[in-house]
């Protein structure tokens, strides 16, 4: 959007993890980032004198936020609200030396057990559980020993999933169906 710039590119205004988003690490970025797409949060965030994130603005939360965590994008929305809310509570260099710690797992998982299948399914993984999930399911995958090409990939996916249904946590994008 133009005259919309981000300097911090793993946190969106809105709460979107961007540093952990698919388009991003493929080297496009199509949101609000630096990227050339329109987005209404960024414009919101133009006309009430360019806050850095929704939470510094006095009507936040505000009917933007409505349903906002029912559907995905190129990155999940279901901790959009939950991870603003983290950000502001442990301040914004915490929380982005936590998202860069998450960042180095899911470059990790990406070089060493993506089968070319796998990218969105790690980007929502690591997106969605906590680092001490994370570093568990590293341990995990460390400790399994060197396992051949798809094997590898498919034993990283289980360690993952597994995690992930002690939470009841679902590790896939939900995408709005019968668009009108």
């Amino acid at each position: 959007m133009k005259g919309f710039e981000r300097k911090n590119q793993l946190l969106s205004l809105c709460g979107l993890n961007c540093g952990l988003c698919p388009m991003l690490l493929g080297g496009y970025c199509g949101g609000c980032g630096n990227g050339n797409q329109s987005c209404a949060i960024a414009r919101c965030s133009l006309e009430h004198g360019g806050v850095e994130y929704c939470y510094e603005c006095g009507q936040y939360p505000c009917e933007k936020y409505e349903g906002c965590e029912a559907f995905d994008s190129f990155i999940t929305h279901r901790r959009q609200k939950a991870d603003l809310e983290r950000a502001q509570k442990i301040g914004i260099c915490a929380y982005n030396r936590e998202q860069t710690e998450k960042a180095r797992i899911l470059n990790h998982l990406l070089e060493n057990y993506n089968d070319g299948r796998k990218k969105t399914f790690f980007c929502v993984a690591v997106d969605l559980l906590e680092l001490p999930e994370l570093r568990e399911g590293m341990e995990q995958l460390d400790s399994a020993g060197e396992l051949p090409g798809k094997e590898k990939s498919r034993y990283a996916a289980e360690v993952f999933q597994k995690i992930a249904q002690r939470r009841n946590v679902e590790l896939k994008l939900r995408r709005k169906t019968g668009r009108k």
